[in-house]
């Protein structure tokens, strides 16, 4: 998949890395990336000698029909783990175990702290529970990554990319072997989390926003529905003042009629 998507990607795109040297050659690593667009899972690994494996939904892998198949080998074709959403603790938990299961192995693991895509391509508050609870269980050390320019390439929504060159900050490997023990304290993971956040900001150059990216979206589609419902408001009371406009020329025709 290096050769069948990497080699086309690194033609196309161009893209440039800085910090190769803090990717151990070898043994069992975290890879902490902010989430700008879906194609940063492409572009990442492309770049490195190495497999990384990320998580996926569990709905790319069960689709049904001939593009559910193809999608499903794509997808495990570059690495990606399935894991079953419907559950949010469920889906927490069998996120964790797949990490802890990659890094055992000696392996590299992917993981967006954000939860889910920036919406406005800005950095948002990570989750603590996924990769602080890994990153103590398993003793690996934590690598911050910054894509950029990533969600210009591929805008959420957008199915064909723009061409243009993205870049990957890679920062130097942060231990947290200070907090062993400590993974059951949520003031550990919060304090963990936070830290990478911060080094992942300073590769970036993001602007921070102390919040959820999950609640960040919500407020956007609840504003992009209230302003849906106000412009329809706005529509139907120039409809209504028309409809009155018009019968009040009727009114006043028929009393000149009348005279």
């Amino acid at each position: 998949m290096k050769v069948a998507i990497g080699g086309p990607l690194k033609l196309a795109f161009r893209p440039w890395v800085e910090g190769l040297e803090n990717i151990p050659a070898e043994g069992a690593a975290i890879l902490a990336s902010n989430h700008l667009s879906f194609s940063d899972s492409f572009f990442l690994p492309t770049m490195l000698d190495r497999k990384v494996t990320f998580i996926a939904k569990a709905e790319y892998f069960t689709t049904p029909g001939v593009k559910g198949r193809l999608t499903a080998a794509f997808f495990k074709g570059v690495g990606q783990l399935p894991v079953d959403r419907s559950g949010a603790r469920g889906a927490g938990e069998a996120a964790i175990k797949s990490g802890i299961e990659v890094l055992e192995r000696g392996e590299l693991f992917g993981i967006y702290p954000e939860g889910t895509r920036s919406p406005d391509g800005r950095l948002y508050r990570g989750k603590p529970g996924g990769l602080a609870r890994v990153a103590l269980a398993t003793g690996a050390p934590v690598i911050p990554v910054a894509m950029i320019d990533t969600e210009k390439i591929q805008p959420p929504g957008k199915v064909m990319p723009k061409l243009m060159r993205p870049g990957i900050r890679i920062g130097k490997p942060l231990d947290f072997s200070r907090y062993q023990g400590m993974e059951h304290d949520r003031f550990v993971l919060r304090a963990l989390t936070d830290e990478v956040m911060y080094e992942i900001m300073k590769l970036s150059g993001q602007e921070y926003v102390d919040m959820y990216a999950t609640a960040a979206k919500r407020q956007l589609a609840e504003a992009a529905k209230a302003a849906k419902e106000a412009d329809k408001a706005e529509k139907e009371a120039e409809k209504e003042a028309e409809r009155a406009e018009k019968a009040r020329e009727a009114e006043q025709a028929k009393e000149a009629e009348s005279k």
